[in-house]
């Protein structure tokens, strides 16, 4: 499990991203306590249909203008893993 930082309801607040893989079943969870949000990636998912998930996902937690940036920063990271 990786544990990030993320300023993700302002410039001033930093919140614990957890972003857990599971190589052997082809997951990735990520979960943000803090906004008591969480979602599930399959390895297979296309990169434009994940970031279209997340974004509608997100958007029920975050307003739209903190939204875009973030879920470009969860892209960057789960790809890296």
């Amino acid at each position: 499990m990786k544990i990030r930082k993320a300023n993700v309801v302002d410039e001033r607040t930093t919140t614990n991203v957890y972003i857990y893989e599971n190589k052997k079943e082809e997951y990735i969870v990520i979960a943000i306590p803090d906004l008591e949000w969480s979602f599930l990636i399959c390895y297979e998912e296309e990169t434009d249909t994940l970031k279209e998930r997340l974004f509608s996902s997100l958007t029920k937690v975050l307003t739209k203008e903190h939204v875009e940036p973030f879920v470009n920063k969860l892209l960057y990271w789960v790809r890296e893993m």
